[in-house]
C-alpha cells in the first residue's frame, strides 16, 4: 500500500478562454493552473477538481487528451504528469424537503461519464457553465443519478451556516433531504473537526473528508487527507472512503476549527462574539447574529453513544496563516524545499532557520505541535494566529 496526499474540493475560477465558472473564484484558477500548483507547489498526489461539468472545461480536458498530456486511467480518474485528477461537480439542492440550500459534491470516474452527467445536468440547471448552481431535482434524485453513473456522492462543508446540510438544510437529520445509504463520505468544512462532528450519532457510519474548498491557488491544500491505497485511482478512492480491502484515510489534516470563518456565533453587524440568550450584541447593541458551527453542532449532538474509531485529525496551520510569512519568504522556502507538504511535514527546524528568520521557523515548528495561540473566527471572517509579541 502507498500513501497519497489528497484534496477533493478545488474550484475552477475561469476557463481557458477566460469565461467565469466559479464567479467568486480567482481568475488564475484554471484547470491547467490548478494542476501545476497542486502538484509542484503544494505536493499533492490526488485532487478533486470541482466544476468539471462546465462545457468549456470539458473541452479543455479533451484538448489535453488529444495532445497526450491528460490520460484516462483504467480504474478511473485522470492522470496529468504524475497527478491524479478526480473530476467532479458542486451543486446546490433546494427542493421542497430542504429548510435551506445545501451544497453537495458528485465525482465521476471518466471523461465520457462526466460528459453524460453534464448533458443530464443541462436539462435541470439555469446555467450549465457556472459552478454551484441550483439543480431543479430532489436531493435523492441527484444521488440516484450519481450512483447510476458509478459516481461518488459527498455532502459539502456540512456545518457552515449557509448552503450546507446541517447549517440551513435540515432541522435535525440528513434523512429529511438525502438517502443515507447513497452517501459515500461527509466533508467537514473549515470550522469543524472530527471530534466535533462525532457528537452527531447519525454521522458515525460515514468517513470524514477534510478538503480546502479552494477559491484561489493559495488556498489549495489548506485542508487535506492522507489516503492509504494501492494506486491513486477513482476505484481505489471509492474503496478508501468505504474502508474496504485495507484502503482507508489514515489522517485528516485541517485548520484548527477556531481558524474557520464560521466557528463561533457572532454579531451579524460587528462580528463580535454574540450570546443569543442576551438578545443583543454587547458591543454594538445589534439584535441579529450568525450562528457558529460550534453552537450548531452542540444543538445536534447527543450525550449518549460512543464515537467510532477514527484516523487522527491533525491541526494544520497553512503557511499563509503564519504571521510575518509573506510571499517572498514563502517563495524562498519553496525554492529550497520543493513543496508546502515537505515544509509542513518533513523539513527539520534546523533547516527551516537556515532559510527564514528564527521567529518564523519557531512559528512553523509551534504550529506542528499545536502550540500557537489562536483567535476564533466567525460570521465569514477567518480566525487568526496570534503574534506572541503583540497578541497576549
Amino acid at each position: 500500500m502507498n500513501f497519497y496526499y489528497t484534496d477533493l474540493h478545488i474550484h475552477i475560477g475561469r476557463t481557458k478562454s477566460g469565461r467565469a465558472v466559479k464567479i467568486t473564484g480567482a481568475k488564475s484558477l484554471t484547470f491547467s493552473n490548478i494542476i501545476a500548483h497542486a502538484r509542484d507547489q503544494k505536493g499533492l498526489h490526488i485532487i478533486g477538481i470541482i466544476d468539471c461539468h462546465s462545457p468549456e472545461v470539458i473541452m479543455e480536458m479533451e484538448e489535453l487528451m488529444e495532445r497526450g498530456e491528460l490520460e484516462q486511467l483504467e480504474d478511473g480518474g485522470l492522470r496529468y504528469g504524475g497527478l491524479t485528477i478526480i473530476p467532479g461537480s458542486e451543486l446546490e439542492i433546494y427542493d421542497e424537503s430542504c429548510q435551506g440550500p445545501i451544497h453537495v459534491l458528485s465525482f465521476f470516474p471518466s471523461l465520457p461519464i462526466l460528459k453524460e452527467f453534464s448533458n443530464w445536468l443541462s436539462g435541470h440547471l439555469k446555467n450549465i457553465h457556472l459552478s454551484s448552481q441550483r439543480i431543479y431535482v430532489s436531493g435523492r434524485e441527484l444521488q440516484r443519478k450519481t450512483k447510476e453513473l458509478q459516481g461518488i456522492f459527498i455532502p459539502a462543508h456540512v456545518f457552515t451556516p449557509y448552503k450546507s446540510l446541517y447549517g440551513k438544510g435540515v432541522q435535525q437529520t440528513l434523512a429529511e433531504v438525502l438517502d443515507p445509504e447513497l452517501i459515500d463520505a461527509v466533508e467537514l468544512g473549515l470550522s469543524s473537526d472530527t471530534y466535533m462532528a462525532d457528537g452527531i450519532k447519525e454521522l458515525h457510519s460515514y468517513t470524514f473528508v477534510s478538503d480546502s474548498d479552494a477559491h484561489s491557488l493559495g488556498k489549495i491544500a489548506r485542508e487535506y487527507q492522507t489516503i492509504q491505497m494501492q494506486e491513486p485511482t477513482f476505484s481505489e478512492l471509492k474503496k478508501a472512503l468505504a474502508n474496504e480491502d485495507g484502503r482507508r484515510i489514515t489522517a485528516n489534516y485541517g485548520l484548527d476549527p477556531l481558524l474557520g470563518k464560521y466557528h463561533q456565533t457572532v454579531c451579524e453587524k460587528c462580528l463580535d462574539p454574540f450570546d443569543p440568550a442576551a438578545g443583543q450584541c454587547e458591543n454594538c447593541g445589534h439584535g441579529k447574529y450568525v450562528k457558529g458551527v460550534a453552537d450548531r453542532i452542540a444543538e445536534l449532538s447527543e450525550a449518549e453513544g460512543s464515537a467510532p474509531e477514527r484516523p487522527p485529525y491533525i491541526y494544520q496551520i497553512p503557511l499563509e496563516f503564519i504571521p510575518g510569512l509573506g510571499p517572498k519568504l514563502k517563495e524562498k522556502l519553496l525554492n529550497h524545499f520543493g513543496t508546502e507538504m515537505a515544509i509542513l511535514h518533513d523539513v527539520s527546524f534546523e533547516h527551516l532557520q537556515e532559510v527564514v528568520p528564527l521567529k518564523i521557523a519557531e512559528l512553523i515548528a509551534a504550529a506542528r505541535i499545536g502550540e500557537l495561540k489562536l483567535h476564533a473566527g466567525g460570521g465569514g471572517k477567518y480566525g487568526k494566529v496570534a503574534q506572541k509579541d503583540k497578541d497576549k
